[in-house]
């Protein structure tokens, strides 16, 4: 087992199972593997999700265009596509379906209830109604968590650290996601216990990012938090150019963000959950139900600064800060 993840076992009562069809005896077969994704498929190459899934899947002993081949969705960021595209995937007779994006795993499961499901990253899968338990999901879905709820209010400690005199935070999330909800309410409970105010910024459209930005500096925000989403990934060099531009503090929860020029990151590596989706589907595809295989989450989340960023904005981190880096971006 990847020694960076664990199967995290938990009480609940599984679902029945649905019916499934019986892969063990197919193994001849040229698989037809389905991706659905929120985000754009540029996206997905420039952070290099792609090719970790594409790696995972080889090293359980599956070559693209040998033994599968992957059809591939894109919404690009447009929620009110995911269903159309979903059932184009269940039209096209894929035998498992990868999903990225909490919209999109939904999308896939209001399509199916028999083919299996593999998510690649979902929040809180219990609680979205992907799984019964996390050790036993049951129906046609498993995957992996992202572990977001255990860090996102690490994420206003980090702001503090490395920028003390921040007052307000501005809150990027995606009302197209249902987590973002309860996740805000986390970093508002954060902030308040140190003394500072949030401003909730709500996007959908890159519009409505540099209108978000024009709000923050009205508003005088004075550090950003983006919330961890597919869209927002995708966006996530715009993000890094308007923090930038603003002069504001930045952070979030994917680790490609102070790649592009933002100033922190702070979670789990997601393209490990590319890699790791391999071993979901190869598990499947030789016979074992989804809904018997736990879902997994993180167990080791990093600290990554871009040093360029941080001289530009004058911010230098000091001996407690400074130890809690697990790399630097020069």
């Amino acid at each position: 087992m990847n020694n960076r993840r664990k199967l995290v076992i938990a009480l609940g009562a599984s679902a029945l199972a649905a019916p499934f069809p019986s892969f063990a005896q197919q193994a001849g077969k040229i698989w037809r593997l389905g991706y659905l994704d929120f985000a754009s498929h540029k996206s997905m190459v420039d952070a290099g999700r792609y090719p970790d899934l594409i790696q995972g899947l080889r090293e359980q002993g599956y070559v693209e265009g040998k033994h599968f081949v992957l059809e591939a969705r894109f919404a690009e960021g447009k929620a009110d596509r995911l269903n159309a595209l979903a059932a184009e995937l269940v039209q096209s007779k894929v035998d498992l379906i990868l999903s990225t994006g909490t919209p999109a795993s939904h999308a896939a499961k209001r399509a199916t209830a028999t083919i299996p499901i593999v998510i690649t990253a979902t929040t809180d899968p219990v609680g979205e109604g992907f799984a019964a338990s996390l050790a036993r999901p049951g129906a046609n879905i498993t995957g992996m968590a992202t572990g977001v709820e255990d860090t996102i209010q690490k994420l206003v400690e980090l702001l503090m650290l490395a920028a003390p005199k921040v007052k307000r935070i501005a809150a990027i999330t995606n009302p197209a996601s249902s987590v973002h909800t309860p996740l805000l309410a986390l970093v508002q409970s954060a902030a308040r216990k140190s003394g500072k105010q949030v401003l909730p910024v709500a996007v959908r459209t890159p519009e409505e990012i540099e209108r978000g930005f024009a709000t923050m500096a009205r508003e005088r925000a004075d550090a950003v938090i983006i919330f961890l989403d597919a869209f927002l990934f995708q966006q996530r060099t715009q993000f890094a150019a308007l923090a930038l531009k603003h002069r504001l503090p930045s952070i979030s929860q994917f680790s490609q963000f102070p790649e592009v020029g933002g100033l922190m990151s702070y979670g789990s590596d997601l393209n490990d959950n590319f890699r790791r989706a391999g071993v979901f589907v190869d598990k499947i595809l030789k016979g074992t139900k989804p809904g018997d295989i736990p879902f997994e989450q993180p167990t080791r989340y990093s600290l990554v600064v871009n040093r360029k960023t941080a001289n530009t904005l004058g911010i230098k981190f000091g001996k407690e800060m400074a130890a809690r880096v697990d790399r630097v971006i020069e």
